[in-house]
């Protein structure tokens, strides 16, 4: 592959580009490298910055990049970035901070404002309590905490990994010159922690030349995340009308799919077609992000029909794909429909294989078909075969097939064997079967631990009293509903 004759001369930095446009593979690779080093450039810090890019971006090789490192006496700043880089994205945060660690106190290279938006994401993850704060003090006594690009990572690690954004919000007024990763990020954090009110507000502050896609995305995500339906839908008319003559302003897949998820939880399947529509006339891409969110606008609307005709032309090797179609036969109540397909999907290969997601999908399809048994199986090949941890949704699908057969004594067991606090799905589910076979006596239980959750919900209380009403439990009753007009009461005052 590679052309001697080509590598030598003022051409050299143009001739080494070409050939790894061309590379496929490592072996090709590392015969540009001993080229390299043939010709006294294996120490050339421009070079191997390029191999070492190469290989973990183009190859997913982050062995032998390490190794084309290593081989450098005094790697650079910006070979330390590359490597910092590769281990973030992999992601192993403990390795991109070792390799940080060991620049900082070898010296050969000083840290420039580049390395701390990547090593702002490791910091949390590995050093956990006061990662953040440790991260931003080391910042400061280096020098770079007026750096705008600093500045904005460090208000987006705040936002990310604590629950008050007060701190992040400090650090955005802060900024000198804002722009719209800046704003963005503030906007995104206000999201995250369901400040939807402020982060509406700052969305209006945004100038309006400055505003992109990204900007427009993270406000209807926000929207739609924190369940704010119909403002999302709104946002997404507003970004296509009144910036729609803004270039770069125009809806992306991200848009889309977040608007199509809106229409899916409000039923607006109406709406969900124009927007179809819309994508349809402009030939925008419909690709795997874009195609998921319609076959899930499209069941959770109850037109099964469109939904399976697009998931028959969508890259089965997506499994959102095939978990957007099982769990929408579920819903709907096409618990032989959901299995069918998750059976295809097995037969499908090793390529897809199923996740936590997929497994709901399929609980709740066995709820709705009273298929107990087969419940009980998949959970068994969900945590036996497949090594999947079950999630609160997992226990309280399972709770809810069971409750529903009366199998309580199964239901006891699971509960006292779950490695998460049950919730109030949890209970509720119990609480559920208990009234349909009439077994008061654990309905008690089950709503004595749902006002220990929720000392606010009324409707416990007054079921409760019925319940002792039912048991003869009088003095109970009486001095639950007295409490309970107490709490009243005192919201009145």
């Amino acid at each position: 592959m590679v052309d001697k004759e080509m590598l030598v001369g003022p051409t050299l930095h143009h001739d080494i580009q070409v050939i790894l446009n061309k590379c496929k593979s490592l072996t090709q690779l590392k015969q540009l490298q001993g080229h390299l080093i043939t010709i006294g450039h294996g120490q050339t810090q421009l070079y191997a910055f390029k191999l070492v890019r190469f290989c973990t971006i183009s190859l997913s090789n982050l062995y032998y990049a390490r190794l084309i490192f290593n081989y450098i006496n005094f790697p650079n700043v910006y070979l330390y970035t590359a490597m910092i880089t590769a281990y973030t994205s992999r992601p192993d945060h403990k390795s991109s901070l070792l390799l940080y660690r060991e620049m900082v106190r070898n010296g050969w290279s000083k840290p420039n404002h580049f390395v701390f938006p990547i090593i702002l994401k490791s910091f949390p993850e590995v050093t956990k309590s006061y990662g953040i704060e440790t991260a931003h003090t080391h910042i400061e006594k280096l020098g770079f905490g007026k750096y705008p690009v600093v500045q904005t990572a460090l208000l987006d690690a705040y936002s990310r990994f604590s629950s008050d954004v007060r701190v992040a919000r400090q650090l955005f007024d802060e900024i000198s010159e804002k722009n719209v990763v800046s704003w963005t990020a503030m906007i995104s954090g206000y999201t995250r922690v369901g400040q939807m009110g402020d982060a509406i507000l700052l969305f209006e502050e945004v100038p309006q030349h400055i505003r992109d896609t990204p900007s427009w995305n993270s406000i209807i995500a926000g929207c739609t995340q924190n369940g704010l339906f119909s403002e999302a839908i709104l946002l997404l008319r507003r970004m296509i009308v009144e910036e729609g003559t803004v270039q770069g302003n125009e809806p992306n897949d991200v848009t889309f799919a977040c608007v199509l998820a809106a229409c899916g939880h409000t039923g607006m399947l109406q709406l969900g077609k124009c927007i179809h529509g819309y994508i349809y006339r402009n030939n925008l891409n419909l690709n795997s992000l874009t195609l998921n969110a319609l076959i899930d606008m499209y069941g959770k609307c109850g037109n099964l029909k469109e939904a399976r005709n697009l998931f028959n032309k969508a890259n089965r090797g997506s499994l959102t794909c095939w978990n957007s179609m099982i769990n929408c036969l579920a819903l709907q109540g096409h618990w032989q429909g959901a299995i069918g397909v998750f059976k295809d999907m097995l037969r499908h290969g090793d390529d897809v294989k199923p996740d936590t997601v997929t497994f709901i999908g399929l609980l709740s399809a066995c709820t709705h078909g009273g298929l107990v048994e087969e419940g009980l199986s998949y959970y068994d090949l969900m945590t036996r075969v497949y090594g999947i941890n079950p999630e609160i949704e997992h226990y309280g699908c399972l709770i809810d097939l069971l409750g529903r057969a009366g199998r309580f004594e199964e239901i006891m067991k699971i509960v006292r064997d779950m490695h998460i606090t049950p919730d109030a799905v949890i209970w509720g589910s119990l609480l559920n079967g208990c009234k349909i076979h009439g077994r008061i006596d654990l309905a008690e239980y089950a709503l004595e631990k749902l006002i220990s959750i929720d000392p606010n919900n009324g409707s416990y209380y007054s079921m409760l009293a019925n319940l002792y009403g039912e048991l003869g439990k009088w003095d109970e009753a009486r001095k639950l509903l007295l409490d309970q007009l107490v709490l009243l009461c005192s919201f009145d005052v």
